[in-house]
């Protein structure tokens, strides 16, 4: 981990939702100079390596095949049958900023804080920034969000945090280091995106919004409170909930493997916050999720208990990363040094969001459960009297990844549609001063389209 001067791991419209958006304007046609004008202009600040191409189709239709996206990555975020739109041609850039890390191996670089910018020919004068959900890389989310909004015409960048994987819990010195490179990192992109949509296009965005899903929710969360200066707003899918006294996911899941491990019930998980008709969604839950998902963000906050599991590495075959560590089914986060609430501390939530910000959470999450986690977050921001910034929408029958969706197709429904609506209903609320619709549950309707449809109101 270093910057240079100046959080799970397998996880992962205000009317119904349209594939293309609003057309860029002619006058942002006019402004981009055609189809990869200025390309010899762009030069990302801060980077020690940049590969600039000219494509005619940035979404991942046109990269299918291609070294510039990776489905891999993208396995499990969307249902299968999710459509997206595809003929969006522009300048992609990849690359990455210094950093002493080197988890990441993709381009077979095996170098942290890499990048994706995509840079559409036209241009609505928007930018949306992301980092990726769980331990995954910087294109992750380039069907759920980066396809959508670049039809829609703006700029996209999203980073891969600077560390991934199931080890990144060894990236830095103090505990918290990796964490908090996140944020950094988040911000670096921002900063540095916002001046290479001006050499593109002649001026800076207009309008910068902060996105994400799991750990790229809480990375939303924490940029508005944090720099807020930097966006217009944000849309929060189900963002991971860190605060120093708890909750936080070391007060959450200690219960989901005392109970994997035969020391616990049904009870200790409903009272850990998990909803009650989430359960045939745990034995999944139990075998991907769980443990692997204690024991390393337990190693990057608590290195101190039990520091043989996971040890220096989580892992090296599938069945070693994902077994939980037997110690973790007695963690008691409450009981722990006060070293470890001043590690988590430094990367904690605390409500002052300076832009708006709507939130999305399913109430099947059986990964971050949504009473202990959004349902939260929505008071803090209420105590913190930032209130008329936020709404809060619980989609019925969401669940943390919508990949579940193929497997329980008559239990749940994807939040992908849902959050296409609510980043719809965010440009309008910040752009036109349309008001959104007040907090409420979405519900899932008996019959019709659920996965490319969701009217928030």
């Amino acid at each position: 981990m270093r910057l240079p001067l100046g959080v799970p791991f397998l996880a992962a419209a205000l009317t119904a939702v349209t594939l293309t958006g609003t057309a860029p304007s002619a006058t942002a046609v006019a402004e981009s100079g055609g189809h990869c004008a200025r390309l010899e202009r762009v030069r990302v600040p801060g980077a020690a390596l940049q590969r600039e191409a000219c494509l005619d189709d940035l979404t991942t239709t046109g990269l299918a095949g291609t070294d510039y996206t990776d489905p891999a990555d993208q396995a499990g975020l969307t249902a299968a049958g999710t459509r997206t739109p595809s003929g969006v041609p522009g300048i992609q850039i990849d690359g990455y900023f210094p950093d002493s890390s080197g988890f990441n191996t993709t381009h077979g670089w095996r170098h942290d804080a890499q990048f994706v910018i995509r840079l559409p020919d036209r241009w609505n004068g928007g930018l949306v920034v992301t980092g990726a959900p769980g331990n995954r890389k910087q294109y992750a989310t380039d069907k759920a969000i980066s396809d959508r909004v670049l039809a829609q015409g703006y700029a996209y960048a999203a980073t891969d945090k600077g560390n991934s994987g199931t080890d990144f819990y060894r990236d830095g010195v103090r505990p918290g280091d990796a964490v908090a490179e996140w944020n950094a990192r988040t911000t670096q992109l921002t900063r540095a995106v916002r001046r290479v949509a001006a050499q593109r296009y002649g001026h800076a965005p207009r309008r910068t919004y902060v996105t994400g899903i799991s750990n790229g929710g809480y990375l939303t969360r924490w940029q508005l409170e944090n720099h807020p200066e930097l966006y217009d707003g944000g849309v929060d899918w189900e963002g991971a909930l860190w605060t120093a006294d708890g909750p936080n996911l070391l007060t959450s899941l200690p219960a989901t493997v005392a109970r994997s491990l035969g020391a616990a019930g049904d009870e200790d998980l409903y009272a850990a916050g998990f909803a009650r008709g989430s359960e045939f969604l745990w034995p999944y839950h139990e075998k991907a999720y769980w443990g692997v998902t204690q024991k390393i963000y337990r190693a990057e906050f608590d290195p101190g208990y039990d520091p043989r599991c996971p040890g220096p590495t989580a892992g090296s075959s599938p069945e070693e990363i994902l077994a939980p560590c037997a110690s973790d089914a007695a963690y008691d986060y409450a009981a722990r040094p006060a070293s470890v609430r001043r590690a988590v501390t430094r990367v904690a939530l605390t409500g002052r969001i300076g832009k708006p910000l709507i939130t999305l959470h399913g109430d099947l999450d059986a990964l971050l459960p949504k009473a202990a986690d959004s349902d939260v977050y929505a008071r803090m921001i209420d105590e913190r009297g930032r209130g008329a910034l936020h709404r809060y929408y619980t989609i019925a029958g969401g669940t943390h990844v919508d990949g579940l969706y193929d497997t329980h197709p008559d239990r749940l429904r994807p939040i992908l549609p849902c959050y296409r609506s609510a980043f719809d209903t965010l440009t309008a609320w910040v752009e036109r001063g349309t008001p959104p619709p007040a907090d409420h549950t979405v519900g899932k309707p008996a019959d019709g389209d659920v996965v490319d449809s969701c009217p928030l109101r």
